[in-house]
């Protein structure tokens, strides 16, 4: 039969006799092996037991008086060994005693039977491994509760603390050996950040009912300085083996940026960037409160749509910089002209709608335009400038000129293009014969729906830059349209008639098609290896054809799918989520990268935002420009770059025009950029030529 793993003891007696004893039970041991080692002197055992592992020590306690055998429980090597005592029937009180002090068990001389020694040599070095496996489990969960990142305070069953680890003592301020025995709610101060009032013990659900249990909402910690901080997670019962609750331990967790984070993107999904006025999102959301309202009440409300008057000359001869502060400076003054319960909403551009709530008569409505007309006409001072403005305001009423949002805001933006056409800074109601607007939109699409058979279509390619190189590593197909009769007609203009009459589909795959063809052309030149950006509308990447169509174009053209960049806007993903994530891993699956266009103007989940397939984020050009126009509202562009290194994603900014933003945005470790300071959109012959310059 194969022998146990051999244990080391050793004898230290200076009785002969006895020793020989225990030699002869050894030799006869069975199938548990132990080798033996016999020492007259305690001081010799010390010495050997520095040079050679020993499980177990047997020691004659005649050998040692008390202050000897405490010394000898103090050494490493005890520590390190269990200890058996030899000792007179007369002694056993002292060895009862020393059992208390870390002495594994004893044995009474002249009474020691072989079975008997051999049965305290296994209990011995099993009752040691369990000690030094215990030792092992402690030491690795305290290593575990001061090295992670939550703060873990742990209570008796009476609310007492036994326990911070080194987190909750930073959340808190208060130190274990502080805290130790005290109540809980000394350390542990919570108050509920919605009322106010001071939270009750979190602790006194796990201790009386055993269940684990969320800390309160919107909960907010004071530590000891009285900062406060708000903090989230749980708290459980701890149980003995028996199932009985012994303590409690609470984990939780500094949410305070977390919060503000979420605040901040919350904000900028209803807001608009700029002037921080509501965006079309809770215009919308508002003025269906306000129709149901009013439609319950029989009461009037109006919708008034403002169109700023010579504001494009301004924007073109003094910049964006100049054009931003000015549309600031008119929110403000918009805002000074409405009542509380009114809402001052920037649509885009210069485009802005109020809703005014609760009127009585029409004429309240025509009262307020007139004094926005007055207000926004008053001189505007930008940049030690004095800028003025005028504005046109078409004004719509429930519920004779609409029951519904929709078509409030289209009268009223019908009755706006009255009023221009009428000479400018005016107000017009609207009335029905009001369809300039809506025939100019008609001839716009039947020309549209000609432009690709007459090649009326053309690209243009804007450069992309590396920020920290300089080196050109991609382009921005554009699309632009020149109508013979119209002239250029700005995208801004064609590619919303395209989306709502569907025309994007066909011509948003000509845009693939062309974008490949050019990029493959460059690649078979020799250019640089570049990545081709194609700007997908929301309406195309949803279509049941995109992928199909996407597929066929790579392979007829024969780019490879890894230079080609798709760009998808946020709101256009987040509009239906779960479909577009499918199509992101379709596009991945393919090798195609994606980037998600005009980061931070819609409102995507973070934690949806890690799962999507994608490679990289673009910052929306209206934050690029708060650095040159408002330095100290940089937080935005400053949190985006940090999250897109945080998803190890590319981040790329948009709309750069000026040095100091470039430098900025390089400071800040943003990847790549474009805008008019790095290039001007141009044609493929130009754009090839860059190329080339930064390659010699």
């Amino acid at each position: 039969m194969n022998k146990r793993p051999i244990k080391t003891v050793l004898l230290i007696a200076n009785d002969p006799e006895e020793a020989r004893k225990i030699d002869e039970m050894f030799n006869d041991q069975g199938s548990y092996s132990f080798a033996l080692t016999h020492l007259k002197r305690v001081a010799d055992a010390e010495t050997y037991c520095a040079t050679h592992p020993v499980d177990v020590v047997l020691l004659d306690l005649g050998l040692l008086d008390s202050v000897g055998l405490e010394k000898l429980l103090r050494t490493q090597s005890a520590r390190r060994a269990s200890i058996v005592l030899l000792c007179e029937l007369k002694d056993e009180a002292t060895a009862l005693r020393a059992m208390e002090r870390g002495v594994q068990d004893y044995l009474i001389k002249g009474e020691i039977e072989p079975h008997e020694l051999m049965r305290a040599m296994r209990n011995s070095v099993a009752r040691k491994i369990l000690e030094e496996t215990l030792f092992k489990e402690q030491t690795r969960a305290q290593v575990t509760l001061e090295s992670i990142g939550d703060a873990v305070i742990c209570t008796d069953v009476f609310g007492k603390i036994t326990f911070l680890n080194p987190v909750a003592e930073r959340m808190t301020g208060w130190l274990l050996n502080e805290m130790v025995g005290r109540p809980l709610a000394q350390a542990f101060r919570i108050m509920d950040a919605s009322t106010g009032e001071i939270a009750g013990d979190p602790t006194l659900r796990a201790l009386g009912h055993g269940t684990t249990n969320r800390l309160p909402l919107n909960c907010i910690l004071t530590r000891r300085d009285g900062h406060q901080v708000f903090i989230e997670d749980s708290v459980a019962p701890i149980r003995d083996r028996n199932g009985q609750t012994t303590g409690s331990v609470l984990v939780f967790r500094d949410v305070s940026v977390a919060r503000a984070l979420a605040e901040q993107f919350a904000h900028l999904a209803e807001h608009d960037a700029l002037t921080g006025l509501p965006n079309r999102l809770l215009l919308n959301d508002r003025l269906n409160h306000s129709i149901a309202a009013a439609g319950r009440k029989k009461s009037l409300m109006a919708v008034l749509f403002l169109d700023l008057d010579g504001f494009k000359h301004i924007n073109d001869s003094l910049g964006h910089s100049s054009g931003d502060k000015l549309l600031k400076s008119v929110a403000e003054r918009l805002q000074d002209c409405v009542r509380t319960p009114d809402t001052v909403s920037r649509q885009g551009g210069d485009e802005f709608i109020v809703l005014l709530q609760d009127i009585r008569h029409a004429e309240d409505a025509a009262h307020t335009a007139r004094r926005m007309l007055k207000e926004v006409m008053e001189p505007h001072s930008v940049d030690s400038s004095e800028l003025h403005v005028s504005a046109s305001i078409g004004i719509s009423v429930f519920p004779d000129d609409g029951r519904n949002a929709e078509t409030l805001i289209k009268n009223a933006d019908a009755a706006m293009y009255q009023a221009k056409a009428s000479g400018r800074h005016s107000y017009r109601f609207f009335k029905a014969e009001m369809n300039v607007k809506a025939v100019e939109r008609q001839s716009l699409e039947q020309d549209l729906r000609r432009a690709l058979e007459r090649n009326e279509l053309t690209l243009q390619y804007q450069p992309i830059v590396n920020l920290k190189s300089g080196a050109i590593t991609g382009a921005e197909a554009l699309l632009r349209w020149t109508q013979p009769m119209r002239g250029p007609v700005a995208p801004s203009a064609f590619i919303p008639v395209a989306e709502d009459s569907g025309l994007i589909l066909p011509i948003g795959e000509w845009v693939l098609h062309e974008a490949c063809t050019q990029a493959k052309a460059w690649a078979d030149a020799g250019l640089r290896p570049l990545t081709m950006s194609v700007n997908v509308s929301p309406v195309q990447f949803r279509s049941d054809s995109f992928l199909p169509s996407l597929t066929t174009i790579l392979d007829e053209t024969g780019l490879s799918p890894g230079s080609l960049n798709i760009e998808v806007t946020e709101s256009g993903l987040m509009e239906r989520a779960k479909f577009g994530a499918h199509i992101l891993t379709s596009l991945r699956d393919r090798g195609v990268q994606v980037s998600i266009d005009d980061f931070g103007t819609g409102y995507s989940s973070l934690s949806y935002l890690r799962k999507l397939p994608i490679d990289s984020l673009k910052i929306d050009q209206s934050f690029v420009r708060q650095i040159s126009t408002a330095p100290e509202d940089t937080t935005i562009v400053s949190v985006i770059i940090s999250l897109g290194r945080t998803l190890k994603l590319k981040v790329i900014a948009e709309g750069v025009e000026l040095a100091e933003e470039a430098a900025f945005l390089n400071a800040q470790k943003c990847d790549e950029a474009q805008g008019f300071y790095f290039g001007r959109p141009v044609t493929a012959e130009q754009f090839a030529g860059l190329n080339k310059m930064q390659v010699n």
